[in-house]
């Protein structure tokens, strides 16, 4: 995984890219079956997510507990979280089918569908704000850790007419319209590796088949999606649903600090600092993961004070 930008609310850091899933649902809103006998009980299923018992108080409440979670190598960053949902999983689906999770994302500035014969019209609700300093960036881009891009983007980002008002917005299009249609082909396959510079490069589709093929839980309960998963676009089950979507979210600030890696279910452990002092941050100031970025609840410099050591 390479090192990417990661969002807070008021505050950008970096880390490791960080993905999560939500196996469950994908489950249940297709028609990714699973026998009443292999489904587990919440006891069960609380054990082998790893929950600790001093934790069922806090469940039973309706609030959110953190488990530790396996990382796979040490540039994955990884944490489990679990709440109960007081609703029935029809409900719950048709929430997401309808308005998708985005739609409480605060973060979430614009969001669309994306069509079976999409084109670069599709991703016009998506855009860097004219005359940005982000903008620029994107244009100047180069092989690095900033942006996470192939070197065939670069090269696209580079033959791109900087001298059009809207120029990083449209190549930006371009390039997501190029991975929708790569994936659709290929799946994980179709997933170009990021170029990072001096020859070193990060594998995000063979990230991503690992990940899932370290889901024990997606393995045991859901063969079926799993399989869907790994062998993308093979057919889907029959009366199995895909959708595709797109989302743009704001970024605010700059970079406050690097993450290192998780120290134990609840607390984020912080590169060391200019002094060589490590710092820790409370898994609860997240408040989204999405696009490998991590938004928290407060500003750099509030996180700078309220932070531990």
């Amino acid at each position: 995984m390479s090192y990417q930008s990661i969002t807070a609310k008021n505050t950008l850091f970096q880390k490791y890219r960080i993905g999560y899933r939500m196996i469950l649902i994908l489950a249940l809103s297709g028609n990714f079956s699973v026998s009443a006998a292999n489904m587990p009980d919440s006891q069960e299923l609380i054990q082998q997510l790893g929950i600790q018992q001093q934790d069922l108080a806090s469940l039973n409440q309706g609030e959110i507990v953190f488990f530790n979670v396996a990382e796979s190598d040490e540039k994955e960053l990884a944490v489990g979280a679990a709440t109960y949902l007081p609703a029935a999983p029809s409900k719950i689906i048709g929430f997401i089918k309808n308005k998708g999770l985005a739609s409480i994302d605060t973060a979430v500035t614009a969001r669309g569908t994306i069509p079976t014969r999409a084109k670069m019209n599709t991703f016009k609700g998506f855009g860097f704000s004219a005359g940005k300093d982000e903008a620029a960036s994107f244009l100047a881009a180069t092989a690095g850790s900033q942006f996470n891009l192939s070197s065939q983007e670069f090269q696209t980002i580079k033959a791109a007419n900087s001298g059009q008002t809207d120029a990083a917005s449209q190549t930006y299009r371009k390039i997501l319209l190029q991975r929708w249609q790569a994936y659709r082909k290929k799946g994980l396959k179709g997933i170009a590796t990021y170029d990072l510079g001096d020859g070193k490069e990060a594998n995000p589709g063979e990230e991503q088949r690992k990940a899932t093929q370290d889901s024990k839980v997606l393995t045991q309960y859901f063969p079926k999606l799993y399989k869907a998963l790994l062998n993308y676009p093979s057919p889907l089950s029959p009366g199995a649903e895909e959708k595709f979507f797109w989302l743009n979210r704001e970024v605010q600030n700059g970079q406050f600090a690097t993450v290192n890696h998780m120290e134990g279910p609840g607390t984020i452990k912080l590169k060391k600092d200019e002094t060589g002092q490590h710092h820790y941050i409370p898994v609860s100031w997240v408040t989204s993961t999405g696009d490998g970025k991590v938004k928290v609840d407060r500003s750099g410099d509030e996180a700078i004070k309220e932070w531990s050591t």
